[in-house]
C-alpha cells in the first residue's frame, strides 16, 4: 500500500463533503491545529507551520465552497420556474422575450 497525498486530499474533501461526516472532520481539523502532536512539530521554526498552514487552508477552501453550494441550491429553489407560456405574464418580474430566428443556409 502506497501513500499518496493526492488521494488523501480526495478523501478529505468527500469525507468534508458528506453531510454526516462534516462536523468530525472539522473538529478532528481543529483539534489536530490545537494539538501539539503534528506531522511536522510547531517547535521547528518554518516546517513545523506548513502543515498547519496547509490543512487550515485546505479547511477554509473546501468550508467556503460548500456554503457557495449550499447558498446557489437554495437560490435555485427559490426560483421561479421559467416555463410559463408565450405572452404570459402571470408571475411578477417576469417577462417574455420574442425572437425571430432565420436559417443561414
Amino acid at each position: 500500500m502506497s501513500f499518496n497525498i493526492q488521494s488523501l486530499y480526495e478523501w478529505y474533501r468527500r469525507t468534508l463533503r458528506h453531510p454526516k461526516y462534516r462536523w468530525w472532520i472539522i473538529l478532528g481539523t481543529l483539534v489536530y491545529l490545537l494539538s501539539p502532536i503534528d506531522i511536522s512539530p510547531d517547535f521547528l521554526p518554518i516546517v513545523g507551520q506548513v502543515d498547519d498552514i496547509a490543512l487550515l487552508t485546505l479547511l477554509v477552501a473546501e468550508l467556503s465552497q460548500i456554503v457557495v453550494d449550499y447558498f446557489k441550491s437554495r437560490q435555485s429553489e427559490n426560483s421561479v420556474p421559467s416555463s410559463t407560456a408565450a405572452g404570459d405574464t402571470s408571475h411578477r418580474g417576469e417577462s417574455t422575450v420574442e425572437v425571430e430566428a432565420t436559417s443561414l443556409e
